[in-house]
């Protein structure tokens, strides 16, 4: 018998799971949670009246390989009844603002918005992009976003764009995170083109296929931007969670931390609270610096590295209120951090999924993110902040921003702790190291999950496609 052991229970630990459960090589299966439920972040609350409020991920990009790959898992699972997707021409996806100056912004979209000077930028975007062609490719194999931006778009755009997208997508700072663990399409347009726009156009070098199914293929025909499901993103996980458990070959445990892994003659030893369980290989999706307290002291290469990725903390406060309160129509605001360096965003939940709304009676639904990697710097010590105050700070952001005068009609806070790995320049050789030392020492282990190859749902669900992939070509 051939078992593996996989370490968390969050989208990438479930992920590789669901594919493991596809081989005939692999008989058992055992999944070890230390929570109380599946699922990770992706974690939605139902309202007995029908509305759902996300507390973290609340739409998937169909597009590319890893995309197709996600929709086609949705298939599988007998989701696609449920799915909800926004198209490009929805207005949720063309109205996107910044908050600068003390202003909202649209952000520019189209021909007509590159032509001209739209607020916040000094000048016309297409100068530069424009200029951007005739700038040499960087010396070095990584740098920072702001960076990259700065030297091939200008100061200007880095300060503004690239700094509102970081805190938006990674909660974290541009000055910091690597450009080519955070945005690989950039990179290496750059790197195979000499210039993004020739990249993106002619293409920048080989790139993954993953033949799309039917969803995923609809997908391409409407024109999908982003996509949910009806009972919220929880249930992608949920229906994975319930196909493993009548596969037969999964074994589900919730509320067992991992407590210890220890080579054995025939593979793994994991301790745990009570007891100790028997695997040949190890599949861990835990974040990086849970992984690195559970190894033996003696790996100190393995554990210097994973203990050297960082993560942020970010406090995620859902907002509804009565009736219609939004001043303008878009999927949300982000905020640079030389305007608010403790808000991160608000999205207007509303306007790309209404679905989620209440059935009856008309009302807002708003998300507030605050803190990420300016979080202790601004709140103090996350275990320390109060949600009353975080939602005092949220109320009084969508007061003075949208020009809300009323106080919500329903309201939660979550402090998402640690919840969002920083790619930090140098991420690559980081991971590279990490494998290097695994392969070099014959361990049965693989790394998934957030902390190594991309944060976004489905990089981390693509990751357990490829660990499972080369666990099973290594004849295991």
């Amino acid at each position: 018998m051939r078992s593996i052991a996989v370490l968390g229970g969050g989208i990438g630990g479930l992920a590789a799971s669901y594919y493991l459960c596809k081989s005939l090589q692999v008989t058992k299966v055992i999944v070890l949670e230390s929570s109380s439920r599946f699922g990770g972040w992706l974690w939605s609350t139902r309202r007995s009246d029908g509305a759902v409020f996300e507390h973290g991920p609340r739409g998937i990009r169909p597009a590319g390989a890893v995309g197709h790959n996600t929709l086609n898992m949705v298939d599988d699972l007998g989701l696609a009844g449920e799915i909800l997707p926004i198209t490009h021409s929805h207005a949720a996806s063309k109205n996107r603002y910044l908050y600068v100056n003390g202003q909202l912004h649209r952000m520019p979209s189209g021909i007509s918005g590159l032509l001209r000077r739209v607020p916040p930028f000094s000048r016309p975007l297409l100068l530069s992009v424009a200029k951007e062609i005739l700038v040499k490719k960087g010396v070095g194999d990584d740098e920072s976003i702001h960076s990259f931006v700065s030297r091939r778009l200008g100061k200007e755009l880095a300060d503004i764009a690239a700094d509102s997208l970081c805190r938006g997508v990674f909660a974290g700072d541009c000055r910091k995170l690597s450009m080519r663990s955070c945005l690989p399409l950039f990179y290496n347009a750059e790197q195979h083109r000499g210039s993004l726009l020739l990249g993106l156009m002619l293409g920048s070098g080989p790139s993954l296929v993953v033949p799309p199914g039917p969803l995923a293929q609809r997908s391409v025909k409407e024109s999908w931007a982003q996509w949910s499901l009806s009972r919220g993103v929880e249930s992608l996980p949920e229906s994975i969670t319930n196909s493993l458990q009548q596969s037969g070959t999964v074994q589900l445990h919730r509320e067992a931390a991992v407590k210890q892994i220890s080579p054995s003659a025939s593979g793994w030893k994991i301790h745990l609270e009570d007891g100790v369980i028997s695997a040949d290989h190890i599949i861990s999706a835990l974040p990086a610096k849970a992984l690195s307290s559970a190894l033996p002291s003696t790996w100190i290469p393995l554990i210097q590295e994973l203990q050297d990725i960082s993560t942020v903390t970010v406090a995620v406060v859902n907002l509804e209120y009565d009736g219609s309160i939004l001043p303008v129509t878009g999927f949300g605001h982000l905020v640079p951090s030389s305007e608010d360096r403790g808000l991160l965003g608000v999205v207007y939940d509303s306007v790309f999924f209404p679905q989620h709304n209440r059935p009856t009676g008309q009302s807002t639904r708003l998300t507030v993110m605050m803190g990420g990697a300016w979080f202790q710097e601004v709140f103090g010590a996350p275990e320390a902040v109060t949600e009353e105050l975080l939602l005092a700070k949220a109320t009084e952001i969508v007061s003075r921003h949208l020009g809300v005068t009323i106080p919500p009609s329903w309201s939660r806070v979550a402090i998402q702790r640690d919840c969002i790995p920083q790619y930090y320049q140098g991420h690559f050789r980081r991971v590279e190291s990490m494998r290097s030392f695994i392969k070099k020492n014959s361990l049965s282990l693989s790394l998934v999950g957030s902390s190594y190859d991309g944060v976004s749902v489905n990089d981390v669900i693509f990751s357990g496609r490829t660990a499972v992939e080369e666990l099973l070509g290594s004849g295991v």
